[in-house]
């Protein structure tokens, strides 16, 4: 199968775990990259290389090793803001995962000086198909400072309903936080459309685009927001790092989230004053090696060209789409078109669970993820406990779509639903 503008095959050749066999022989149809992507050889070699040949702690040490580990860190800092498109380079701040990202923003408006703290009669507002990661950090922020939370409805197909968009947004807003491409539903938001409508009143907007950030093309100043997070390893990149992008002004203005080494400009007993940012905001020893990893993984997806990348991903997720609906009983959670739509696929199928349809799937091979996937509220409104996702991404062919259907038709079999 070729891809667009890639050979998928050839593709698959530089994710040595997509060359396993699992039990009774059969192979790995790993779609479950919502979840976490898989490796390329190059980011694993990066990987090994770093700890077998650079290890040492960044910033601080003045010998080769630490000035080669710096390099490599601070070049990954670069790699990243070109890749997302950011003014600079200091606007790129490593974190542990887009739920630290979100949690730092969240807790430093608490304490922020105007016109950014959140306080009491403010209001924040999110979507109810947000990952929870993009739902609790808020709840604790506006129960803490008595502020209020609101948030957009979902519409039958899985869309942001947007009809009270001025009831919602209003000059009491002072943020709006919102997913640009659900894990769950798969649906695109139209996020410059409502950072328009917030910054018009002033709120801060920030965007969850940690499937946005693997899937698509990314500018960050495209989107209106004033702050946005991903995540590397969905990104083809390490697990334990991701980034939090926000305007140079918006940085500068935040305080510090953690306290601690390298975020200081000078430390005395009676108070400290900090480093601007990056720094300001990594405290510690950061993720180093992740780091490095996710510049390696940035440098793989560049060489593909992400619009490729969206390409297939398109394409994929169009067939899978397709084949899906022809399984009776299968009811798609979001849209059924691939208008405004991204790669992840949550379905039930009716009479079973998600965990049985899992289950039955991954013994013959096929690996897809069930439950509730961080995502209850946006269940709940779809009238589903649960569900089972499916999400490929650019190492995903219609031989293993094919593969997962008849999977389908097996638990059917199974289960006597035939």
């Amino acid at each position: 199968m070729t891809g667009h503008g890639f050979d998928v095959e050839q593709v698959r050749k530089d994710f040595p775990i997509l060359q396993r066999k699992l039990a009774e022989d059969r192979p790995l149809v790993y779609l479950d990259s919502a979840n976490t992507s898989q490796k390329p050889q190059s980011v694993i070699d990066t990987l090994t290389e770093h700890y077998e040949r650079h290890n040492a702690n960044v910033a601080r040490a003045v010998h080769q090793l630490g000035e080669e580990s710096t390099a490599a860190f601070e070049g990954a800092r670069d790699k990243i803001a070109a890749f997302i498109g950011a003014p600079s380079r200091d606007e790129i701040i490593f974190t542990r995962g887009i739920t630290e990202a979100i949690n730092l923003v969240a807790n430093v408006l608490a304490w922020a000086d105007e016109p950014y703290r959140v306080g009491p009669g403010d209001e924040v507002v999110v979507t109810e198909m947000e990952h929870h990661s993009n739902i609790v950090p808020w709840q604790l922020l506006t129960q803490r400072t008595g502020a209020t939370l609101k948030w957009f409805g979902i519409t039958d197909d899985g869309r942001l309903d947007l009809s009270n968009i001025d009831e919602l947004i209003t000059e009491r807003t002072k943020v709006v936080s919102l997913v640009h491409v659900s894990n769950m539903l798969g649906t695109i938001n139209p996020v410059a459309e409502i950072a328009r409508r917030a910054k018009a009143v002033g709120a801060l907007v920030v965007l969850d685009a940690a499937q946005a950030g693997p899937q698509l093309p990314y500018n960050v100043l495209e989107t209106g927001a004033d702050l946005i997070g991903f995540t590397g390893h969905k990104l083809l990149g390490p697990t334990g790092i991701g980034v939090l992008w926000g305007r140079s002004e918006v940085l500068a203005a935040l305080p510090p989230f953690h306290g601690g080494g390298e975020m200081i400009e000078d430390v005395r007993m009676e108070r400290s004053t900090y480093a601007p940012a990056p720094h300001k905001f990594e405290a510690g020893t950061p993720p180093i090696a992740q780091a490095i990893g996710l510049g390696a993984a940035i440098d793989y997806l560049s060489a593909l060209g992400m619009e490729n990348v969206a390409a297939h991903e398109q394409a994929i997720t169009g067939y899978a789409l397709e084949r899906m609906l022809e399984v009776p009983g299968v009811r798609i959670l979001g849209p059924t078109d691939m208008v405004d739509r991204g790669g992840a696929i949550s379905f039930t199928m009716e009479g079973l669970h998600p965990h049985d349809i899992s289950q039955v799937l991954d013994s013959y091979g096929i690996a897809v993820r069930g439950g509730h996937h961080c995502a209850k509220p946006a269940h709940r409104r779809l009238g589903a406990q649960s569900s089972t996702r499916v999400s490929g991404y650019l190492y995903t062919t219609e031989a293993e779509i094919d593969a997962m259907i008849e999977g389908l038709h097996q638990v059917r079999k199974f289960f006597g639903v035939a």
